[in-house]
């Protein structure tokens, strides 16, 4: 009798590990970043014509950060969201496109509809790694001061937008920038 309780007691650690895995969501994946200074970054603009872009250009407003790319199935799914996001003005959205082919960026992008003030192209995913990138999509909420507040792992959900973010974003508009 004694010699099947270790297999038993091992089988039951194992159990109680898979069940707390299996509980875990994975949208809620920890940032280091939140309360951080963003990553700087300088990049150029997925339209050619564009200037380049940092985030030092942005300090001093409220802004979003998707990740996004043409090949990511999950983008497609918060895409039209986005745009209606966008329409409604809450916050400058700003798109990272990630380890993507700035053709097939541009040519999705024009299908689909543009909610991006502008896209900026990390084609070697430098920035998305300094991000703390796990997959697209991701979004962040960066403050005035360029301090990273929030951050969505993979699609946003009009829940997520409603109860969360606009809520975040009009708090940190109505701060006074020291």
């Amino acid at each position: 009798m004694k010699r099947f309780l270790l297999p038993l007691a091992v089988f039951a650690v194992l159990s109680a590990f898979l069940a707390a895995a299996l509980s875990h969501d994975p949208r809620r994946l920890p940032s280091a970043l939140i309360g951080q200074p963003a990553p700087a970054f300088d990049l150029p603009q997925l339209q050619p014509d564009g200037p380049r872009l940092s985030n030092a250009d942005l300090k001093g407003r409220v802004w979003l950060l998707n990740v996004w790319a043409s090949w990511c199935v999950s983008c497609r799914d918060e895409h039209a969201l986005l745009v209606e996001f966008a329409r409604r003005g809450v916050a400058p959205l700003y798109g990272l496109n990630y380890k993507d082919e700035p053709d097939a960026a541009r040519e999705w992008i024009s299908r689909s509809g543009n909610p991006y003030v502008a896209s900026i192209v990390d084609g070697n995913g430098q920035v998305g790694i300094d991000y703390g990138v796990y997959g697209v999509p991701e979004t962040f909420v960066i403050d005035k001061h360029g301090v990273v507040r929030y951050r969505h792992a993979g699609p946003l959900t009009a829940a997520a937008l409603d109860t969360r973010i606009v809520p975040l974003v009009r708090r940190l508009q109505s701060e006074q920038v020291r």
